[in-house]
């Protein structure tokens, strides 16, 4: 079989065009610029949904005319002009209605209160166990008991406040497998955490094995080991 190379590295282009695609991404590279400054910072860090929605529409507008012959320059410059009006007037609304920042930006939520989790709140969220006890060990968290409230904010971020020393509280633990030691029976007395929700409390032989807080029935041993900041 016979190798096109000209198709293969041109496509249907000539290689005229490929001069008119240095000049296009130049401009559009300093539209992209000239646009995430009219957004400010905030376009750049920590981005919402809403503003997340308005950079893919910037980066779109900027792609097609870089590599597409019939995609004016003029056109993309035009959508890149009526996205950042849209979004400066989305902005000033925001500022004007909580309804209307809580509808586009959504808003903080509780995940975990006094070590344990909010369950109502977590089960709204879609955040798999794995995934937020990564998170909660990349900011030296070992268990829940550390914890006075864990709050996922609108941008992603999960915002901590931690317990002082002398009041950590025996919780969940969230080391790497810590899950996979659950038992339904208790061997001795000591401190069990609900796998489920995090409920702690003292537990002996003859204890009922159900949670008083979520129903479950699965527990591993609590730990109340200060943070290491």
């Amino acid at each position: 079989m016979q190798i096109d190379w000209n198709e293969l590295f041109l496509g249907s282009e000539s290689w005229d065009f490929l001069l008119q695609i240095i000049f296009r991404t130049a401009v559009m590279f300093l539209v992209i610029i000239f646009g995430i400054r009219l957004l400010g910072k905030r376009g750049v860090k920590q981005l919402s949904v809403f503003e997340l929605v308005v950079i893919i529409g910037l980066g779109s507008a900027a792609g097609d005319p870089m590599f597409y012959r019939e995609v004016g320059l003029l056109s993309s410059i035009i959508v890149f002009a009526v996205i950042i009006l849209f979004y400066t007037l989305v902005v000033y609304l925001i500022g004007r209605s909580k309804k209307i920042e809580i509808l586009l930006e959504g808003k903080p939520i509780l995940l975990i209160e006094n070590g344990e989790f909010a369950i109502e709140n977590f089960k709204k969220e879609k955040l798999g166990s794995d995934e937020f006890f990564a998170e909660l060990r990349m900011k030296s968290i070992s268990h829940l008991g550390q914890i006075e409230f864990a709050i996922e904010e609108t941008s992603g971020e999960i915002s901590i406040f931690f317990f002082e020393d002398n009041d950590v509280k025996y919780g969940l633990p969230v080391l790497l497998n810590s899950l996979q030691k659950s038992t339904t029976v208790f061997l001795e007395e000591r401190h069990y955490s609900c796998t489920f929700c995090g409920f702690t409390e003292i537990k002996s032989q003859d204890s009922e094995n159900t949670c008083k807080k979520c129903g479950k029935h699965h527990w591993v041993a609590s730990i109340n080991r200060r943070r290491i900041a």
